[in-house]
């Protein structure tokens, strides 16, 4: 019997029962004598163990099954909770992952997992759990098959292998953080296929201040390390070709592997709902749905935005003859294609759940690591944000829960000095408001020292002396997500929060969104994240300028209005006007994107007031057109670096409008 028609939805299906279990042992470990809690986590495994073996992927049912033995011995009461036993069911749920996510990519699900099978096998029979001796992989050791077939598959598409070097500088403050951010670089260009130490070393910094990462890529040498040495932190890189026959250690590359595969498994798109209805009804609800392809749906969201063009043409048209009969339907078609927009913008709506659910277990594992007590509390995971904002996302909340669990929680002997609970709480909450959705990440922590945050960014130039004294609270918090900000010796205890937010916030910028940060010192932080709910329509103003029109996001604006030229006044070689009290420059969009002057100005201005964070600016234009939902268009490849022009639009007429980019004009 072919079982490739049934694989897709083994992936998906495997993918959800696997984020039920590693949820379940999460609350296992809070509430150890809860036996509902194992009945769940064991239904979930029993139907992971079936499906795999109807799949015939035998590594994954025999480790299912021995999982459920273990479950089945703790529910009779025959074993009991400990964390040393929740660590080897953990690490058997990350080689389940690691062989579904091999299984997605086309692999034949094979893995070697008796390490693991043995210590479930120890727990079972009463002993103690005694984890294997790993010796540090060492380039003595050879290629298997797999690594050299990757290799050799690589060679002949015109991919190169290199070995780099990277040393950081001695006073990194966040090693691992650097680790992550050249990781991320080299993934955008190609493939790391073995790192030495392991990943797990560099994640918990149990190294000096350099590594060597194995890479296939089709960029140069020198590129490679140009894109490397970019990540602020780096001292050096050295790259070199690797030969193939290069001996590198086989149990690395599965480290490595696993690791990598537990970063980037997307859990499950939509949450069961059967489950929930049942626990809250008692009895079985049926609930109807379907799995969609999210590439189907971005056809099915270009083919629309194609429509909404035309819609927008049409209703020219309409105008123009003023014929009652056309304007009737065309006024009834574009309440149909709204009708449909809202149903096409809900069906690519994501719970932000499906992110949230990777935190648990990173949490747990950090604060295990850094022998501190943390409390995750998630709030508002239902809350639904566009995939193209959710697949962004995931890694700026890493960037802040790390910083807020590294350096903003204290260790529990300092909390009980401070009078405060040995364990600390990060809530992470997300909820709608308007057209945005916020994130915030808050810790019951140290906070941020308004005064070692100054002297931090004066010293580094960021600021001048004269200026800082003028800085409210919240700008000088902001001054941490300076680029470079965090480069400051040891001594200083600024809590570490600078490291990587400039990329954290150059990110979430470039979402359309925006970050800010409140802090009290001695009683914890929060972070915002605002975010648009949608990235591919949306409503603009129109303006024009001379003979060309230009459209402004309205979320970025905050009134429009004429102002008469007299009212122009000069401060510091700069054009402002005083608006509501407040001093606001104005910028010349004509003179800005060098527009050809066709008609001279008249005595009045035409001013759209916009705001970015505290920052307010006007950009004044020659006239309003109006308010109009627009197709967000990107220019393509061969126009990334157009400065304040983040896309464009086709108008009614045919005509092209650009897209302006407040952030980057105030900025």
């Amino acid at each position: 019997m072919d079982m490739s028609q049934y694989l897709e939805v083994f992936i998906d299906e495997s993918k959800e029962h696997l984020q039920t279990i590693n949820e379940q042992l999460l609350e296992l470990e809070k509430n150890p004598d809860d036996v509902s809690i194992v009945n769940e986590i064991f239904r979930s495994a029993h139907t992971l163990k079936g499906m795999s073996a109807t799949m015939g992927f035998e590594d994954l049912a025999n480790l299912t099954h021995q999982m459920e033995n273990v479950l089945d011995a703790i529910r009779n009461g025959k074993i009991a909770v400990t964390p040393e036993l929740l660590d080897v069911i953990f690490r058997a749920v990350d080689d389940l992952e690691a062989i579904v996510v091999s299984i997605a990519e086309g692999g034949d699900g094979k893995r070697d997992v008796t390490d693991v099978v043995a210590q479930l096998k120890q727990i079972e029979k009463g002993e103690a759990v005694v984890a294997p001796k790993k010796s540090a992989p060492t380039y003595e050791q050879t290629y298997d098959e797999f690594e050299y077939t990757i290799l050799k598959q690589s060679a002949e598409q015109g991919f190169h292998s290199y070995e780099v070097k990277v040393k950081l500088r001695s006073d990194c403050l966040l090693k691992a953080a650097r680790v992550f951010m050249i990781f991320e670089v080299i993934e955008q260009i190609g493939e790391v296929i073995k790192c030495v130490p392991t990943v797990e070393m560099l994640e918990a910094e149990q190294f000096d201040d350099q590594f060597v990462v194995t890479v296939v890529t089709k960029i140069s040498e020198d590129e490679l390390q140009k894109r490397i040495m970019k990540v602020s932190e780096v001292e050096e890189v050295f790259v070199q070709p690797v030969d193939l026959y290069r001996p590198v250690a086989q149990e690395q590359l599965m480290e490595q592997k696993q690791k990598e595969e537990q970063k980037t498994v997307e859990q499950a798109v939509e949450k069961k709902q059967e489950g929930q209805e049942e626990k809250a009804t008692g009895k079985q609800v049926s609930n109807k749905t379907i799995r969609v392809n999210i590439e189907r749906l971005d056809v099915l969201m270009n083919l629309f935005e194609e429509l909404v063009i035309d819609r927008g043409r049409l209703e020219q048209i309409s105008r123009e003859l003023n014929n009652p009969e056309l304007h009737e339907t065309v006024e009834h078609m574009s309440r149909i294609s709204g009708d449909l927009q809202n149903i096409i913008l809900n069906m690519r709506m994501v719970p932000v759940e499906t992110v949230f659910n990777r935190f648990p277990r990173m949490v747990r594992q950090l604060a295990r690591d850094l022998g501190k007590k943390i409390n995750l509390e998630i709030i508002g995971a239902e809350t639904e944000l566009d995939r193209t904002v959710i697949d962004e996302i995931g890694d700026p909340l890493v960037h802040l829960l790390r910083n807020a669990i590294d350096h903003g929680i204290e260790t529990p002997d300092v909390r009980r000095a401070k009078g405060k609970p040995e364990e600390g709480t990060v809530k992470l909450k997300a909820y709608h408001s308007g057209n945005h959705v916020f994130i915030e990440i808050e810790d019951d922590g140290a906070g941020i020292s308004r005064e070692k945050v100054l002297r931090k960014a004066i010293s580094k130039g960021i600021i001048s002396e004269q200026s800082a004294a003028n800085l409210t609270d919240k700008q000088v918090y902001e001054l941490i997500f300076a680029s470079g900000f965090s480069t400051a010796d040891k001594v200083s205890d600024i809590s570490g929060r600078g490291v990587g937010l400039d990329v954290v916030k150059s990110t979430i910028e470039s979402l359309g969104g925006s970050v800010s940060i409140d802090s009290a010192e001695g009683v914890g932080s929060v972070f915002s994240i605002q975010l648009p709910l949608t990235l591919s329509i949306i409503s603009v103003m129109l303006v024009e300028i001379q003979n060309e029109k230009y459209a402004i996001p309205l979320s970025s604006i905050i009134e429009t209005a004429i102002v008469k030229k007299e009212d122009i006044l000069h401060a510091h070689n700069q054009k402002v006007i005083d608006f509501r009290g407040k001093v606001v420059p104005l910028l010349f969009l004509k003179d800005i994107f060098e527009v050809p002057v066709i008609k001279e100005e008249d005595d009045f201005l035409s001013v759209v007031i916009v705001r970015k964070g505290e920052k307010m600016a006007g950009l004044v234009v020659d006239s309003f057109i109006g308010q109009q939902e627009v197709v967000l268009k990107s220019l393509g490849n061969y126009l990334t670096s157009v400065f304040a022009i983040s896309g464009a639009t086709i108008l009614g007429d045919g005509q092209v409008a650009l897209i302006i980019d407040c952030n980057a004009l105030i900025k």
